[in-house]
Order: structure tokens, then sequence, then C-alpha cells
């Protein structure tokens, strides 16, 4: 039965958010409803209206959370030469996904409204992930531009990115691919040899 609130808006906002996530993480996407988050922080439904402004504004405040996690599982990697840097970050990322699959999946499930824009600060919150990789393809070829870094780290975290959702939806056992690190392995050292052949764009 939902209570008179107890809390301020800034602790209603963080058990909402932290009951979201649980949901999350044993059921998925499918399973958040406001309803449910209400059930379990005791509170009605109209008590989230009041600190998100509707599903799509929780579901960025979740995948927020998930980027700052993934920025930090990736901070893990040690300092090393820029290419074996990519390289263990790659697995990295692999390996936050595996661990967090359903949180992971829901950043790109969710769809903002239609013509709705990305908010600064949740844009904030991706570019600090792209930029760990754009500081290390500055490392390997200086003097490219900041617009190249930007596009390599882009080109090669969508591989990265496309082999650890196949795999971890099962698509790639039909392939015949039972290594997946190995292909990301592949994946990495190729994208780095081409990129260090490719000659910068002209100014």
């Amino acid at each position: 039965m939902a209570r008179r609130s107890e809390h301020s808006l800034e602790e209603i906002k963080e058990m909402v958010l932290n009951a979201a996530e649980s949901i999350v993480i044993e059921g998925g996407g499918p399973a958040l409803t406001m309803r449910k988050i209400a059930m379990d922080i005791g509170y009605t439904v109209g008590s989230i209206y009041m600190v998100f402004d509707n599903m799509s504004d929780l579901i960025l405040h979740i995948n927020a959370r998930t980027l700052d996690g993934i920025a930090a599982e990736l901070e893990k990697a040690p300092e090393s030469e820029a290419g074996a840097w990519l390289d263990q970050v790659a697995k990295l990322y692999l390996r936050y996904a595996t661990v967090n699959f359903n949180r992971w999946s829901l950043i790109f499930e969710h769809r903002l409204p239609k013509n709705a824009p990305v908010p600064d600060w949740y844009q904030a919150k991706v570019e600090r992930v792209f930029r760990k990789f754009e500081v290390q393809f500055a490392r390997l070829v200086p003097g490219r531009s900041e617009t190249e870094n930007k596009q390599a780290a882009r080109a090669l975290w969508g591989g990265i990115h496309g082999i650890s959702m196949l795999s971890l939806s099962g698509k790639l056992d039909i392939v015949g691919v039972e290594d997946v690190e190995k292909s990301i392995e592949l994946l990495v050292g190729n994208f780095i040899s081409g990129w260090m052949r490719t000659r910068p764009a002209a100014s």
C-alpha cells in the first residue's frame, strides 16, 4: 500500500532509480513499469512523476548510470601502448556487457520520443566513454585531426559492440565463431593496422 511521503524529492528520485535498476537487472527493459516501481518503493505512481517527466526520462537516468559503469570499467585497463590498451578495453567492454546484459541492452533498446533532443547532460556521459578511445587513436598516429580520431573511435567501437551483441544474443554460434575474445583481438588488430597505414585527411 502506498504511504504518505516520508522522504524529500531527491530521496524519492534515488529510491525510484534504485528500484528501476533492480527491475531491469532481473527482468530487462520489458519488465519496467511505473506501477511496478511504485509498488516496490511503497509510493504512488504519481510520486514518480514528481521526480521524472515520463518513462523515457527515467530510462535515460538509468542508462546514464550504466554509462558511468562502462566508463569506470574501461578505466581498469592499465596504462600501456595504445594498441594494447584498445585491445584490453575492447575485452573489458565485452565482459561488462556479459555481466550486466539487461542494463547494457537497455541503452540500445531505448528510443527517445520523436523529435526529442538528446539532453546535454546525457550526451556528456556518452562522450566520456568515447573520449577514452579517441585519446588512444591520437597516440597511435600523432597529427591526425580531432574529427578523424572521433570517427575512428566510433567505428572501432561499432565493431566491438557488434561482436558483443551478436555473441550475447547467441548469433555468433550460428556462423561458427566460438572464441569471441579472439574475434575481438582480430578486429582491433586489423583496424589499428589499417588506421596506421591510411593517410591523414587533407586539412
